[in-house]
């Protein structure tokens, strides 16, 4: 009887074990299946490859050994070692990289200096990977790493709503809301998909979600609440806002208060991309989008040519950009436009304005987006967008009239 009560027993252990084995089996082959992508790190890549910062805790390996984009738990345990003490991230190093002991252990030694930023798409993107790698894996290290990236965000979060370039605060342009280089939309874009309840955050308790989407609500709030009213007439947005103010603000010398296309283009797609507007955001999308229409220019084109190379304390200029008349040329738009008087607007390091590439001096000149096709993205979406949302609101209409 005991001998078949153990056959018994025994059959059931090694049928449990081949059950969690064949479990274990189709995880791993899941997790296989899930990449994480390598474009939102790009910035961070390009510039550690780079450029060479000496103020970098780790620099590349020869040859740049990385990990395919499938080989998610060895990219999720180098986001692991390159997140702070405080839950974010530095920016420009490779998590895709393979690194060596030496420079794994350097890593951990330096958990305590928070050079931890939203510039460059650091810590929203960080937070996404895990968010997938957990969601593949169930490895709680993950969850908890992505909850305290969260947890980092809602303590960088000023309470009209904006994020600072880095956080703690520098003494410098980066304590600006900083809608530059698509660092506030980066980490509206990651809350909006936890407020629409995406899979992949599916793991994110009711507490942790709540304080998210209070988080999210003050960010659209910011959005509107930042749109420049220039001489009585809403218009568009600029790079960075005075955290107090909200007004327009210096970034770099050359980055002047202004209104720019490019990251408002980006703001009104964002604005644009959300269910049901309220009436709010329609006024300000359709603002935009009459800045948008009077802000064009004609008959001009940038081109790039050849030039000697010139070196420079900032970079070395291997070609130059000058502007000719096209009358094919499609729309284009500078990327500043002057506050008050509207007129396209570019800026030396000395922090000069002038009112033409060619007075430019030619570093600054070929190494800067000065021109931008974006707010076009705005114009060919703008017809369907009207006719679903806002028919009856039609404020581009009426500032034509």
């Amino acid at each position: 009887m005991k001998k078949s009560i153990l056959k018994v027993n025994d059959w059931l252990g090694l049928k449990a074990m081949v059950v969690l084995a064949f479990a274990f089996v189709i995880q791993l082959s899941v997790a296989q299946e899930v990449q994480i992508d390598t474009a939102p790190f790009a910035d961070n890549s390009n510039h550690w490859y780079g450029i060479y910062d000496k103020a970098n805790i780790i620099n590349p390996r020869p040859g740049k050994p990385r990990y395919k984009p499938t080989e998610i738990t060895n990219i999720a345990d180098n986001i692991l070692l390159f997140q702070k003490n405080n839950g974010g991230w530095p920016k420009n190093y490779d998590i895709f990289a393979i690194l060596t002991d030496a420079q794994k252990d350097s890593l951990i030694a330096s958990k305590g200096i928070l050079n931890t930023t939203f510039d460059n798409g650091s810590t929203y993107t960080q937070i996404d990977a895990l968010s997938t790698t957990y969601t593949a894996t169930h490895i709680e290290k993950y969850k908890t790493a992505a909850l305290k990236g969260l947890e980092f965000i809602l303590k960088a979060q000023y309470k009209n709503g904006g994020w600072p370039q880095y956080f703690p605060l520098e003494s410098n342009y980066s304590s600006h809301i900083t809608y530059n280089d698509g660092a506030f939309l980066g980490i509206i874009a990651l809350l909006k998909d936890i407020k629409d309840r995406k899979s992949e955050y599916a793991y994110i308790d009711n507490i942790h979600r709540q304080k998210l989407e209070v988080a999210y609500n003050k960010a659209l709030q910011c959005i509107l609440k930042t749109q420049i009213n220039d001489a009585g007439k809403p218009t568009a947005w600029c790079q960075q806002h005075d955290e107090k103010t909200l007004q327009p603000a210096w970034a770099r010398k050359f980055e002047p208060p202004s209104i720019c296309n490019k990251e408002s283009a980006d703001l009104v797609l964002f604005l644009m991309s959300l269910d049901k507007p309220s009436k709010e955001i329609i006024d300000a999308v359709q603002n935009a989008v009459a800045w948008f229409q009077d802000s064009k220019i004609y008959n001009t084109r940038v081109v790039s040519i050849q030039a000697e190379p010139m070196v420079t304390p900032f970079r070395v200029s291997k070609s130059d950009k000058v502007v000719v008349v096209d009358s094919i040329a499609p729309p284009i738009w500078t990327r500043y436009y002057e506050l008050k008087t509207h007129k396209p607007l570019f800026c030396n390091r000395d922090s000069k304005v002038v009112y033409s590439l060619a007075e430019v001096a030619r570093e600054r000149r070929d190494g800067y987006g000065w021109y931008t096709y974006s707010p076009q993205q705005v114009l060919n979406k703008y017809p369907d967008w009207q006719k679903k949302w806002a028919a009856d609101n039609d404020v581009l209409n009426q500032t034509k009239k």
